[in-house]
């Protein structure tokens, strides 16, 4: 009797903190159980003094505060690390959205695909099909990369005139104002086009003087500067990066001195300014230069504070001193690049964006916005080039012949294919999700963390892909080689905006951890309160949440592992259910390991990367399978789609239970090793990679014009004009899909299976065997040139390959 009512008394237990009940409830329920048992006769009086001995000490505010909290806060306060300003600057950035669900264990999938689905208003419409069309057909991408290295001139004058660099701006200052949604449905269709021409319109739109401007800049600056950006007159760049400080940018060596010198014959207060930048996007052709810096007062001209902080300012590039126009050259991707220098160079104090006040604001003022920034340019460049070369490589794939088969039906080349299409789907679908979350006003900053890391990466994996499904194709550069150019420039999307490898092991997780946990940054604010009392009220209220958090996920991942989420409610209960109720689960089982690692590393978690990877890993990839269903469901859960979403929801949760594992595996201890263990995956590890047969059914929706293949292909330039590779090879993938059955009638006339080529030579056999009329021998012929314009490759005069020139330079260079 007694065993029966203690385990009754810990399932009550378990199903309240399941269900997030609150402390008093527990101690209800627990009381209730006792009391029943004891008129049972099942607990003695030992039961009660055991019980009172826990109950007191936890639910007086006094006695809880002196002899349990103040202990712990102490301990809690010599453990963990100072947080320097740059980090609070970060943290304090932007604000949390679904992610913080996610990080909590129990996200609300209604609330979820509650959120408005982004749209594009007719004006925005009318300048993609418009403009943004126009461009693309206007550039040769191997004329401007390999000829010009860079954009042609009437390229330029027709981005300045249409306004491409001022999608930011608002109409008040002569910009299109248009939304985070429409920017990247834009930046996507370029990047379909070149890679070269999105990158050229995305960095001024991105973190740069307009962004900045708008939200900092003093009313005389905007007036001044935002109607010439806006017109193209003026170029912006931002110089923030420097050889000494690449992804530890905060460590800025460019230094300015408050003092005063002379401005247009008159003395003002101004800044001395010493600066050595790299890797400057625009800076080469920039009219006014962004400028990061350390700002010092050791005069006190501007208050009592010598070292001021990083501050932004903005300098025209024709002033004295600053020293601009060279190109950096990366990596055969030549949008304009390059350092500027400049050596004590005297500026008005007024040139600070936002004026004096917002000197030493700088670092603040550049997270903020590179939370909203880093949530479009890169992503949305990364998923345009990836449903490029999903549409590309299946076309490619069903005209390309080997052994008599087109290649596509290859189970080699499926496997690729299906990562391309599901790849193609998921990345689309945060992005998505992602500028809609923006134009609702929110600045996801953890979000456009995981969107910067792992879209580039699936970026850098897809053409990798494509690579190897063309071959001999890929690798020959030429003005017919479509994905060359994105194959060597993948490492830039990688590199910049944040390292990868920073993003993966350093700030996911970092931020998420503090700005999506309920209570983390309460405690360690609580560590910065100078009141005693103060700090020691918030620290108890924090601490006791935090418990109480840890217990309750404890309670739901063990039910949720135990019972595979069977019994979660999940929005919709069809085919997508499973993945409802895997991602529920697993973001319960974030939550608990998230706590566990606190209390296991302490404050050396920070230091601990590759397993704040991992935790970061967890959380970001149940944000991309959020995404996916998302999507689905904004889209009409079209049941022909369905294969897309299956493969990016499996791929993913496979993802997120090896992140899981490889945490587990790598705690310190063996018993807490094999306590998770059981815990977590008590039947082994539930979730399989898609298997052969889904991949079979991906691979053939990028081979077959259909409404789902035209869906993947949205905001994909693929009209059929002269300059447009993909484009003319779609075109090429209906004729060749269309001529088929007239081929297979020359074959039963000819009484032979022949080789699927010439079809030229084959129209004509068809006429002599009166196997076909002439205007299908017609359709054969017009399949063959555009046969043989997909599968050739370029070639060229020797002395058209020459580098001479670049080389001439560079030995220059050395000598000087």
């Amino acid at each position: 009797m007694t065993a029966l009512f203690v385990l009754g008394l810990l399932g009550c237990l378990a199903i309240a903190s399941y269900h997030r009940a609150n402390w008093h409830t527990h101690l209800t329920v627990a009381a209730a159980v006792l009391v029943i048992g004891s008129f049972m006769g099942a607990f003695a009086m030992i039961s009660w003094l055991i019980f009172l001995a826990i109950a007191i000490p936890l639910s007086v505010t006094s006695i809880r505060r002196q002899y349990i909290v103040e202990p712990i806060f102490k301990a809690f306060k010599k453990v963990t690390p100072s947080m320097s300003d740059t980090e609070k600057s970060a943290i304090d950035a932007g604000t949390t959205w679904w992610e913080a669900d996610l990080f909590c264990g129990n996200p609300n999938w209604k609330k979820m695909h509650q959120y408005p689905v982004p749209r594009l208003t007719a004006e925005e419409q009318a300048f993609i099909d418009g403009p943004v069309e126009e461009v693309c057909a206007m550039l040769d991408d191997w004329e401007a990369t390999h000829e010009l290295t860079d954009l042609p001139q009437d390229v330029w004058q027709y981005l300045k005139y249409n306004k491409f660099f001022a999608m930011i701006i608002k109409k008040q200052y002569g910009g299109l104002e248009f939304s985070a949604f429409a920017q990247s449905c834009v930046l996507q269709k370029l990047t379909s086009k070149s890679t070269l021409l999105s990158s050229i319109v995305g960095v001024p739109n991105s973190l740069g003087p307009g962004e900045l401007l708008q939200h900092y800049g003093t009313k005389e600056q905007k007036d001044h500067y935002l109607p010439g950006l806006a017109k193209g007159d003026e170029i912006p760049c931002f110089a923030l990066t420097s050889p000494e400080a690449g992804s530890d940018a905060s460590s800025i060596p460019d230094f300015g001195i408050v003092c005063k010198g002379e401005w247009n014959g008159e003395e003002v207060l101004g800044m001395r300014l010493t600066w050595n930048k790299r890797y400057i996007t625009l800076a080469p052709v920039a009219t006014v230069l962004g400028l990061a810096f350390k700002l010092r007062d050791p005069d006190g001209l501007l208050g009592d504070k010598e070292d001021l902080g990083i501050t932004c300012a903005l300098i025209p590039t024709n002033t004295p001193g600053v020293k601009i126009g060279r190109r950096h050259f990366p990596l055969n991707v030549p949008f304009q690049n390059g350092p500027t220098q400049g050596e004590e160079v005297f500026v008005p104090i007024d040139y600070i964006i936002g004026g004096a006040k917002m000197a030493g604001q700088g670092w603040r003022m550049l997270v903020e916005c590179l939370s909203v920034g880093r949530a479009i340019t890169l992503p949305s460049n990364s998923a345009g080039g990836i449903k490029a070369l999903a549409i590309a490589s299946g076309a490619y794939s069903r005209i390309r012949r080997q052994f008599r088969l087109p290649i596509g039906k290859m189970e080699g080349i499926e496997e690729p294919l299906a990562k391309l299409g599901g790849y193609a789907y998921s990345s689309d679908a945060a992005v998505s999700m992602s500028t809609g979350a923006v134009d609702l006003g929110e600045k996801p900053s953890v979000i456009s963390a995981i969107l910067k890391y792992h879209l580039t990466e699936q970026m850098r994996d897809s053409t990798k892909h494509a690579m190897d499904i063309h071959g001999g194709k890929g690798i020959c550069l030429g003005p017919n080689n479509y994905l060359g150019r994105g194959y060597q420039g993948a490492p830039i999307a990688i590199t910049v905006e944040g390292a990868n490898i920073l993003t993966r092991n350093m700030i996911i997780y970092g931020q998420g951890a503090i700005r999506c946990h309920p209570f983390v940054l309460s405690e360690l604010e609580a560590c910065n309160i100078e009141d005693k009392e103060a700090a020691l009220a918030q620290f108890d209220k924090s601490l006791m949440g935090h418990i109480g958090f840890t217990i309750s996920n404890f309670a739901r991942t063990a039910w949720l592992a135990l019972t595979g989420a069977r019994f979660t409610k999940t929005p919709y209960d069809d085919e997508t259910a499973l993945f409802y109720r895997t991602a529920t689960r697993y973001s319960a089982s974030l939550a608990l390991m998230s706590d566990i690692c606190m209390a296991v590393f302490g404050g050396s978690l920070k230091r601990k990367e590759r397993i704040s990877a991992r935790l970061g890993d967890l959380l970001s990839y149940l944000y991309l399978v959020s995404a996916t269903l998302k999507r689905y469901n904004d889209e009409g859960r079209r049941k022909e789609d369905f294969a897309l979403v299956q493969w990016s929801c499996q791929d993913h949760l496979y993802l997120c239970q090896r992140a899981l594992a490889d945490l587990i595996n790598n705690m310190p201890f063996a018993p807490l090793r094999g306590f998770l263990k059981l815990v977590l995956f008590p039947w082994g590890r539930p979730i399989r990679k898609p298997t052969d047969e889904l991949e079979q059914k991906v691979a053939r929706l990028l081979q077959t014009p259909s409404e789902t293949r035209d869906r993947l292909a949205h905001n994909i330039y693929v009209t059929n004009e002269p300059l447009n590779l993909i484009g003319r090879q779609e075109q090429t993938l209906k004729d060749i899909l269309a001529v088929e059955p007239i081929f297979d009638k020359v074959c039963r006339a000819k009484g032979d299976k022949l080789p699927f080529f010439a079809l030229d030579k084959v129209a004509e056999m068809g006429l002599e065997l009166g196997a076909i009329t002439s205007d299908e021998a017609e359709q054969l012929k017009a399949a063959e040139v555009g046969r043989l314009q997909v599968i050739n490759v370029d070639d060229f005069d020797p002395a058209d390959l020459l580098a001479g020139k670049a080389a001439h330079s560079v030995k220059k260079v050395k000598a000087a």
